[in-house]
């Protein structure tokens, strides 16, 4: 007999939703803080990567992807992805990214800078994406936010993509830096226990 899924094993729906509504207007990336905020709370009051194990539509889609569509070469993940200094690296390079784009979020809230419609991919490529947004519907800096943050997921699903095709399908799963910092955080909570 077979056996029902659970819900949460759907949510690489969420995934594809999520960055096709930010395909069609900007404002839907501020969704992607959910992705941000829930995994650090869950570490943070559960003291476990539930949501990695669990709730990760992405890592759900990577899974489906190079699993059972076998887009995936399914090669051993290179132990210099999966270790310490790599994953800390990329997580302070990560943070460091996403600082910058919320700085860049406070100049135009200041008024030091103009919106930018455009998205930036790997950090360095800039693709207009104006398409998705009317001027004027929101504060620019709320706009600013959207463009810069859709930026980095998308980022974040292509590097996902590159490392899933040429590797397992989770390899990305391996130094996520959401992965790494509740990682970090479930350490230092259960290290008192």
């Amino acid at each position: 007999m077979k056996t029902k899924k659970p819900w949460y094993s759907y949510l690489w729906i969420w995934s594809i939703v999520y960055f096709a509504l930010g395909f069609f207007n900007i404002l839907f990336a501020w969704l992607g803080m959910i992705d941000f905020l829930l995994p650090l709370a869950l570490a943070i009051f559960g003291g476990n990567k539930f949501f990695c194990n669990h709730l990760c539509g992405r890592g759900q889609l990577f899974a489906l992807l190079g699993g059972k569509l076998h887009c995936s070469r399914g090669r051993a993940t290179p132990r210099w992805l999966a270790s310490k200094w790599f994953r800390y690296g990329f997580l302070i390079f990560f943070l460091a990214m996403f600082a910058n784009m919320v700085f860049q979020t406070y100049l135009v809230f200041a008024g030091a800078a103009s919106l930018r419609e455009a998205i930036k991919l790997f950090w360095t490529i800039r693709v207009p994406w104006g398409w998705t947004y009317t001027a004027g519907t929101v504060p620019a800096w709320v706009a600013q936010f959207s463009f810069g943050f859709y930026g980095l997921m998308l980022t974040s699903l292509l590097l996902g993509l590159i490392v899933m095709v040429l590797y397992r399908p989770r390899t990305w799963c391996a130094f996520c830096p959401m992965g790494t910092m509740t990682q970090s955080i479930c350490k230092l909570r259960n290290r008192g226990n």
